[in-house]
């Protein structure tokens, strides 16, 4: 180590992860892992405090997701860099991530090797994309389609994630620190964008797009 080192916040719910990806960006020389957090709002909280140089940030995540934390923190500062490592493979997610402020989006199903050049690549002020992911995103732009993630803004669909994923309106409200009467407009409103009149219509189109799973629903 050295004072001279790229100082780096690593966020992902799974200890194991952590410790590997840990493993694998502190071996580059020049490199230093300076604090881990769990969840969007520890990571939010500790970039406030550690100031890194650089944020390894996953998107499944308990309370506020990857996309909340990514857009927390470019708001408290413009000049953040964040990379998004995640298991998600959908163009949707990346274009979600970068418009909520992340330099870079890479997938778990990278090799290491990728997200080393991934997190250089971002420490010099460069944007990141992980082959696969480019290839989905280029492909969505030959197709013309339109999708939830071209037409939401990160908040509106960090609360269609988390309508998604069964939260009620109070729960999305206490998880995003909003009123319950904002967490219903926006509900309101990303139906309208979408062009969906129900909850089920909304579950229907989040399927087609790859958005949720059926493994999401827990096979229901």
């Amino acid at each position: 180590m050295s004072a001279g080192d790229a100082t780096i916040l690593l966020v992902d719910d799974h200890s194991v992860v952590r410790e590997g990806y840990r493993s694998v960006l502190e071996k580059q020389p020049g490199l230093r892992v300076i604090a881990e957090a769990a969840d969007g709002t520890e990571a939010y909280r500790l970039f406030k405090s550690e100031a890194p140089d650089l944020v390894v940030m996953d998107l499944s995540m308990p309370g506020i997701g990857g996309i909340e934390a990514v857009r927390r923190i470019r708001q408290w500062d413009k000049g953040a860099k964040i990379l998004v490592f995640t298991m998600h493979q959908n163009a949707g997610f990346a274009v979600q991530a970068i418009r909520a402020g992340a330099r870079g989006y890479v997938t778990k199903t990278s090799p290491p090797e990728t997200l080393v050049r991934a997190v250089m690549d971002v420490l010099a002020g460069k944007i990141a994309i992980s082959p696969d992911i480019d290839h989905e995103l280029a492909m969505s732009r030959l197709a013309g389609e339109s999708s939830a993630a071209d037409v939401l803004t990160p908040r509106e669909f960090e609360v269609m994630r988390l309508l998604l994923a069964e939260r009620t309106t109070d729960e999305i409200a206490e998880t995003l620190h909003v009123s319950p009467k904002t967490v219903a407009n926006l509900h309101s409103l990303i139906k309208d964008k979408l062009g969906v009149g129900s909850d089920i219509e909304l579950v229907r189109l989040a399927l087609r797009q790859g958005l949720l799973t059926q493994v999401d629903l827990g096979e229901a």
